[in-house]
């Protein structure tokens, strides 16, 4: 049965070929971007069975009238997905407080409003499904990405709280966790002016990494998008989804840190309980 999608972030990357596979296969897609007419030719090939609306994610007044108007025009809308994104790369005190501000102001902010904005809907028809597109740097960190993780870490932390206050209305989540994957994601990076004693630090390195294409993306767009979709069809997914060897790898490596970490402590950590 042919199901109806709200995607934000459609103008490229994952978001395009998401809408690209799910109208292929005869579902209904209103797609969300800022930059119009990226989908023109999808709108030829596909008429009416995609719907295009302007959308910056920052403005929550928008996101409210806009998602409003995707439910009254199209009815039912079975599944939600946060893709909208801002990559920020650069150490800590080299990015602006513009850049600060729109990193969190897109990522977190953002998506938390694109949700909120969502659920009475969802509830009302029902229930349904919200995928947040997260990535591998919501559950690990690399130096200079510190303003996305605090995005990332911050967006899986509302949504697994989320997930508990609406599930005995039928909505549900998915969170998905790419590693690096073969999009446009690293040549849209928005970065500062380069501090010269950064030079010789992880983040200087991951820097040379990144300018020199030498950042290993493991992971493959169509198949990462594949594997989103057959989640979001599943009746009942896991709430988290990595998806490629290097999400695979690295947070696997991470959660085993801490739980080790972790245990070497619990005398400690047990011993400050009221006696």
């Amino acid at each position: 049965m042919a199901k109806t999608w709200f995607i934000t972030g459609t103008s490229s990357g994952l978001g395009r070929l998401l809408v690209e596979r799910l109208l292929a296969r005869g579902d209904r897609v209103v797609g969300t971007l800022r930059r119009l007419r990226a989908l023109d030719d999808l709108v030829v090939q596909y008429g009416d069975r995609l719907r295009i609306l302007t959308l910056d994610v920052t403005d929550a007044n928008a996101v409210r009238a806009t998602v409003a108007h995707a439910f009254e025009e199209m009815g039912r809308i079975d599944v939600v997905v946060s893709n909208a994104g801002y990559g920020l790369f650069g150490a800590a005190e080299e990015v602006t407080d513009e850049q600060l501000e729109q990193q969190i102001a897109t990522n977190l902010i953002g998506s938390i409003q694109l949700i909120r904005a969502s659920l009475p809907h969802l509830r009302e028809q029902g229930g349904g499904r919200i995928v947040q597109v997260s990535s591998e740097g919501g559950q690990v960190v690399y130096p200079g990405f510190s303003l996305y993780h605090a995005t990332k870490w911050g967006i899986e932390g509302f949504v697994e709280s989320v997930a508990q206050e609406v599930a005995p209305f039928g909505i549900d989540f998915v969170i998905v966790e790419p590693g690096p994957t073969g999009t446009s994601f690293g040549a849209n990076l928005v970065s500062p002016e380069p501090m010269p004693v950064y030079a010789d630090t992880p983040a200087g390195e991951i820097r040379r990494h990144i300018s020199s294409n030498a950042f290993p993306l493991t992971g493959d767009a169509g198949k990462t998008v594949d594997a989103l979709i057959v989640a979001a069809d599943a009746d009942r997914p896991s709430l988290r989804l990595a998806l490629g060897s290097t999400s695979y790898h690295s947070i696997s490596k991470a959660l085993t840190g801490r739980l080790v970490e972790l245990e070497a402590q619990k005398d400690v950590t047990l011993s400050t309980d009221v006696d």
